[in-house]
């Protein structure tokens, strides 16, 4: 017979199938070293402390082979009031292990001055992992790349004479050493390494060298040898990784980036090095001007099942959280907003299913763990598309398997074992006992969600004031013409051409904002080409030039460079003028970032005008707002403006630009988000420098949610629950019948549904905080006739939660 999986089967079978495993544990007590591998390691003891080492199998912990599920979390792309709640709902998932990048430029932004206050503490943010119960992976780099300003690494470092990055470069490899014992110490003196006690049981050092390494010939070779062997003295007792380096050396473990590891990842470079995946892209990270782009959890369930069932031992989601790049932290073109589809939102909220089936398929994987890490592995082809891999121990009945149909659009029926099994297409079955299916990659019986901006009623009494950021007038060109170098005709107007290097520039003529021109992500250099009205006599331009987040990738990134590399004006009388070199003068930031008038003392030392219509380019505008209702979390939307930075209270929460649109017409990013722990009961001060004109009368304040929650389903029953204790306070669409159109959000009714599909919903969840509604034709078809009887049916259906 074919084998289903539902939301209450997986419940009772992981209790079935744990329950047996603790008796088969106890029966067979304890044979030599095999025995204590098998012993049951209860779920809700420390798991901190002892050696770690490793094997072909997977790293050793306390003498213990382990499957780890790991999920990346950077302590500087959200806020120390946040941590807390991000590792509870990591652990929550099933994850036991966190990863997190270490950043060099933000300890260390001024060589020998060093920052480890706030969101930059990493002590403390390892600690929370361990009051959690959590491995930790620290990736030191110090190159990271992770879509960060410079790939970590500070700007003063340029500045070292000699210096070659990531080379076998003296002068870079005294400063990398130096960083890399720092942070090594600090973590040691908090005993924070795992035989030490602490949670830490692996470290990185360098991050996909094996990209830049052809550049540096012999001088990478020898580079990431002595990169390996500095690491590995340090002394830590736990592993090192080197992250896509196929060549790394003994004991460094080479280990896999990307979204499918599990076909793509030639394996360790060594028999008895394990096989690790360091990056599960769980999206694609954005940069402005990108249109909006997922990648479904069906795909990662499938790619992490796939992993496992060959031998894989750590799976490590990147990002699980991905938070916001505050401040001027973003690498190139990077929106502020960062991974903003992965299990946990930018805001912290579960992003449903994709959280929830990542859960079930942890349990199912932890189900599968005594075999998957000493059974003896086996696989049998079943026909082109389809294939079992699995794990058993001789003489016993432990045994896992993954049955897998690898046709990405055609369902399959398989007979393994006297038994037949039914597959969706691209799809993995895992059977912990190989014998029972308790997770399909494509079925999914977890609940969906649809995020929420809701309109602050308290904090959108926004009063604007402005303060025009004054041009300079004793730094530009001044270009004098006569009369008879302009042009007489009325239709012909003199071009300013701008050649840049990138990533982005304004012009103003004679105190007057003409345009701006920009770059992209693939393409930094632009041409901005604007016609001018000069008069006779002295013409002052002036250039706003900035790059948008330094390099973050490649070689030779010390020698990167930006900025107008031609300047010329067309169109004169006189012919073509090349101004490039006409003793331009330079100077570096804006007086109002100077003054500081996103603070509250430093917003005194201009005088701030009210706001009418829109303003010219480059101007601040300041307001005040209270706190927003409630407790969820806050964003403000942008609208109506161009591009620049917003302060709260006088800290960045980051770029905003609307004006890049996607190619489907669209901000890349409208919202942003502002952590409650930046915002005071009342009269909290919101500074937005705006380079473009702007109307900052659109702009609002929201409170973020994922009270709309969705079910869709085919078997068994829909069980869907409230969060944070709220109630479902109306039913918002029902459908039983053939499948909706559209997502959790958006549903479209199909062509043939029950009558009385919400009336049926709301009777089952109407004022309750969870609800479970089955599938039972009686019941949606108890007055009326079932129109197409011949398809399986589907319920959907869509609540409102709320207080």
């Amino acid at each position: 017979m074919a084998v289903s999986i539902s939301r209450v089967l997986l419940i009772s079978l992981i209790s079935v199938v744990i329950s047996a495993a603790i008796v088969h544990a106890k029966g067979r007590g304890h044979h030599g070293h095999r025995g204590k591998h098998l012993h049951h390691q209860n779920q809700n003891q420390s798991v901190q402390g002892g050696p770690v080492t490793y094997d072909g199998r997977s790293l050793i912990i306390n003498g213990k082979r382990e499957l780890l599920f790991s999920g990346a979390i950077h302590y500087t792309r959200s806020t120390p009031e946040m941590w807390p709640d991000l590792i509870k709902k990591a652990k929550h998932g099933g994850l036991n292990m966190i990863e997190t990048y270490v950043f060099w430029n933000i300890h260390e932004p001024v060589q020998g001055q060093y920052n480890f206050e706030g969101n930059y503490d990493l002590v403390r943010f390892i600690k929370l992992v361990q009051e959690y119960k959590m491995y930790a992976t620290i990736r030191l780099g110090p190159f990271i790349q992770a879509e960060w300003n410079h790939g970590g690494l500070p700007y003063w470092l340029r500045e070292v004479p000699g210096v070659i990055f990531r080379s076998d470069s003296k002068a870079f490899k005294y400063q990398m050493e130096k960083y890399v014992q720092l942070i090594i110490n600090k973590l040691k003196e908090a005993k924070l390494f795992s035989p030490q006690g602490g949670p830490i049981v692996l470290a990185q050092i360098e991050n996909e060298y094996n990209m830049v390494q052809l550049a540096y010939r012999e001088l990478g070779n020898n580079y990431v040898r002595w990169a390996a062997a500095m690491a590995v003295q340090q002394n830590i007792g736990v592993p090192w990784v080197m992250c896509k380096q196929k060549d790394a050396p003994d004991p460094v473990i080479n280990t896999c980036n990307g979204r499918q590891c599990g076909d793509t990842f030639m394996g360790p470079n060594k028999p008895y090095k394990p096989t690790l995946w360091t990056e599960n892209w769980t999206a694609q990270y954005r940069v402005f001007g990108d249109p909006p782009s997922q990648r479904p959890v069906e795909d990662i369930a499938f790619a992490v099942a796939r992993f496992f069932s060959k031998k894989g031992s750590l799976t490590n989601y990147y990002m699980y959280h991905g938070g916001t790049n505050f401040g001027r932290t973003s690498a190139i073109f990077t929106t502020t907003r960062y991974y903003d589809e992965a299990p946990l939102d930018e805001y912290g909220l579960p992003r449903d299913p994709k959280w929830s089936h990542l859960k079930d398929l942890h349990k199912a994987l932890r189900l599968s763990r005594k075999a998957l890490l000493w059974g003896v592995p086996g696989v049998q082809k079943m026909s082109a598309d389809t294939e079992v891999y699995f794990y058993e121990m001789p003489a016993t009945n432990i045994c896992a398997a993954f049955l897998t149909n690898n046709n990405l659009t055609t369902e399959a029926t398989v007979s393994w074992r006297g038994q037949d099994y039914y597959l969706p297409q691209h799809s993995i079955s895992i059977l912990p006992d190989c014998k029972t299916v308790v997770f399909n990659t494509q079925t999914i019986v977890a609940q969906h969600n649809s995020r929420n901006f809701v309109r602050s009623t308290v904090a959108n009494n926004l009063k604007w004031m402005k303060y025009a950021e004054p041009i300079p007038s004793t730094l530009q060109v001044r270009l004098a013409l006569n009369p008879q170098d302009l042009p007489r005709k009325a239709s012909i107007q003199p071009v300013l051409r701008i050649a840049s290097l990138g990533h982005a520039l304004h012009l103003f003529v004679n105190g007057e904002y003409i345009g701006f021109g920009h770059g992209s992500h693939d393409e930094k250099s632009f041409v901005l080409e604007k016609p001018v009205h000069f008069k006779a006599g002295v013409n002052q331009i002036t250039l706003l030039a900035m790059t948008l987040g330094l390099p973050d990738g490649g070689a030779y990134m010390e020698h990167r460079y930006a900025g107008p590399n031609l300047i010329i004006v067309l169109g004169l009388n006189t012919g073509t003028l090349d101004i490039t070199k006409n003793g331009w003068g330079h100077q570096v930031g804006l007086n109002g970032e100077k003054l500081q008038v996103f603070t509250e003392e430093g917003s005194k030392q201009v005088q701030w005008d009210k706001t009418k219509g829109s303003a010219q380019g480059l101007t601040w505008y300041k307001t005040y707002f209270d706190a927003p209702e409630g407790n969820n979390p806050v964003a403000i939307r942008m609208t109506g403006m161009g591009k620049g930075m917003i302060w709260v209270n006088g800290k960045s929460i980051g770029r905003h630009w609307i004006s890049f649109l996607s190619p489907l017409g669209e901000p890349t990013q409208s919202e942003y988000h502002i952590p409650r722990s930046f915002i005071k009961p009342t009269q909290n001060l919101l500074v937005v420098l705006e380079e473009q004109p702007g109307k900052p009368k659109h702009i609002e304040i929201l409170t973020v949610n994922r009270d709309t929650i969705c079910s869709f389903i085919t078997e068994s029953s829909a069980d869907i629950k409230c969060p944070n204790n709220k109630k479902v306070v109306a039913v918002e669409f029902a459908s039983f019948g053939d499948p909706p159109a559209g997502l959790c959000g958006s549903y479209v009714l199909g062509k043939c549904n029950s009558p009385v599909s919400k009336e049926v919903v709301e009777q089952h969840c109407l004022g309750k905080s969870s609800c479970s509604v089955p599938i039972d034709r009686n019941l949606f078809f108890k007055n009326t006739t079932d129109g197409c009887p011949g398809i399986k049916k589907t319920l959907a259906f869509q609540v409102k939660c709320a207080i």
